[in-house]
């Protein structure tokens, strides 16, 4: 019998119907309800035309309602696309062309957006829905009033190879990729990950990353396996460090699991208590880089809590590794990325693709369940990610060139040492920093320009800065650069250091010199320079 993401919350609301699924500041929704609105939203996406293998996109802000749209999705046979609110028009219709939904659900608060996205998009969408009771503006075709009591459930035949979701990531071109996640890859890490955290029905895990982050399948996920509760993380409390800390208080949370940058952030501001937060049991991260002083931070203050570092990118589903701290660290040491999650494998290798010994600088590669069949409708760039496994007898299997560098120690650990391409990660987003250079091209004004991260160690993370000389007479200044920029991108990816130059500076092969911008960056932020 397949495993498929939406059976978790079918046996789940079986056992327990009346049992609290969903928590959002004042709504809930139980495991009872949540079956009931997604079985009647999936059986209306099948009578409107929804075919198995069809996308949907979902296109609405963190809430239990689009929960209930992504099982909908699974349950007429289609793969959900989480779409990102906050995303400009003209990167989301570069997304609706690539992913071609047949359908998009929407919440009210999305018609804005998805008008300016028609105007930009080459492609079309055959239906749009509401999500709620309140319509989408013009070309809505239905709302919750519709579909709320729609049924019986559909009887849809799918596989676990078959697609479950598409989820957009940077893209060095400037056109985002879109990561195919099948239920295979998601049920693998989840069935190893309920147990291996010991996650039960008394649980009550957070819910911090935005739903087109792919940290998120775990906390929906794993959630609804469980038949535990899950308190989705208002981003509004995102700017409150206080409030954020109230959250995890009140709710008595179980679990907590997030980027770093959330971590920082609390420890920065010290809302952190002495034996604080006395119902968690576990504090997950995964993302980037968390510094050891701010780790340590937190251990001092919570004993009696369980600290675990996860890593894996998207291509590989949630995390393909992990390492639960079991000791205070020290604090001028990175923590490791650990070992292979079950059914995954971590491998360093040099650059004819042979292991490298322990100890030695290889580049990061990972095989196994969670290896994603690559990017939408781009076999190119999947065939230039995903490689056949170099080792004998091993030929037929792919592993995946993360673009990370790393090293093995003496117990088989892995150890993170940074990028070896352009790509950076940033508030738990990775970002290749060709899409922001392909978005400054864009601006008639930008004559040349170079986009760098640089680590500075704050709450930030790499911090995007940009280097950029003007055509000859342009008063081009950085905040209208910044506005520019805004019609193009999201605001995680906007430089947050500028540096206007009379001619960028150059290596001997005539290249734009981006190590001796990262330097200068660097220096100015040392010296507490502005820069922009």
């Amino acid at each position: 019998m397949s495993q498929l993401l939406q059976d978790y919350l079918a046996r789940s609301a079986e056992r327990e119907p009346a049992r609290t699924a969903i928590v959002l500041d004042d709504e809930r929704l139980s495991y009872a309800e949540l079956e009931r609105r997604s079985d009647g939203l999936g059986a209306f996406l099948v009578e409107v035309g929804c075919q198995p293998g069809d996308r949907v996109a979902v296109v609405a802000p963190k809430s239990p309602c689009a929960v209930v749209g992504m099982h909908a999705a699974l349950k007429a046979g289609c793969a959900y696309v989480p779409i990102d609110l906050e995303s400009p028009p003209a990167r989301v219709a570069r997304i609706v062309d690539a992913a071609e939904p047949s359908c998009v659900l929407a919440a009210p608060e999305a018609a804005g957006l998805l008008a300016g996205v028609r105007e930009s998009a080459s492609s079309d969408w055959r239906t749009l829905g509401s999500l709620e009771d309140g319509p989408i503006g013009s070309g809505g075709t239905f709302t919750r009033a519709d579909w709320i009591d729609h049924g019986p459930p559909p009887r849809v035949a799918r596989r676990e190879d078959d697609a479950a979701h598409l989820l957009f990531t940077s893209g060095s071109t400037g056109v985002p990729k879109g990561v195919e996640i099948t239920h295979r890859n998601a049920t693998a890490f989840i069935d190893w990950a309920v147990p291996y955290f010991g996650i039960g029905p008394s649980d009550r895990n957070s819910g911090h990353p935005p739903l087109h982050f792919d940290l998120s399948t775990f906390d929906i996920y794993g959630t609804l396996a469980a038949g535990a509760e899950l308190h989705m993380v208002s981003p509004k409390l995102g700017v409150n460090p206080r409030a954020l800390a109230a959250l995890i208080r009140d709710s008595e949370l179980t679990q907590w699991f997030s980027v770093p940058s959330a971590l920082t952030y609390l420890a920065k501001f010290d809302v952190v208590g002495e034996h604080d937060f006395p119902s968690l049991r576990r504090l997950l991260w995964c993302g980037e880089v968390l510094p050891t002083p701010v780790l340590v931070h937190w251990m001092k203050r919570l004993p009696h809590v369980r600290f675990t570092n996860l890593y894996g990118p998207t291509e590989a589903t949630i995390a393909s590794s992990y390492h639960t701290v079991e000791e205070m660290p020290d604090p001028s040491q990175p923590v490791p990325i650990g070992v292979a999650c079950a059914g995954e494998e971590l491998l360093a290798l040099d650059d004819e693709l042979l292991t490298v010994p322990e100890g030695e600088v290889g580049h990061l590669y990972i095989g196994g369940v969670g290896l994603s069949p690559g990017y939408w409708g781009d076999p190119e760039k999947t065939a230039e990610a995903f490689v056949a496994d170099p080792r004998p007898g091993r030929e037929a299997e792919r592993i995946y060139r993360t673009g990370d560098l790393a090293r093995t120690d003496a117990d088989g650990l892995f150890h993170f040492l940074g990028r070896s391409d352009s790509q950076i990660k940033s508030r738990g987003y990775r970002i290749e920093l060709g899409e922001i250079e392909a978005a400054l091209a864009g601006v008639p004004e930008v004559r040349e320009c170079a986009v760098v991260g640089v680590e500075q160690g704050g709450f930030e993370g790499t911090t995007i800065c940009c280097a950029y000389a003007a055509v000859d007479g342009a008063a081009l200044e950085p905040a209208a650069l910044r506005d520019a920029l805004t019609a193009a991108l999201p605001a995680y990816m906007l430089p947050g250091r500028w540096l206007r130059m009379e001619e960028l500076p150059k290596n001997v092969n005539g290249k734009i010199d981006r190590r001796l911008l990262r330097e200068r960056f660097a220096e100015e932020a040392s010296a507490g320079v502005a820069g922009d």
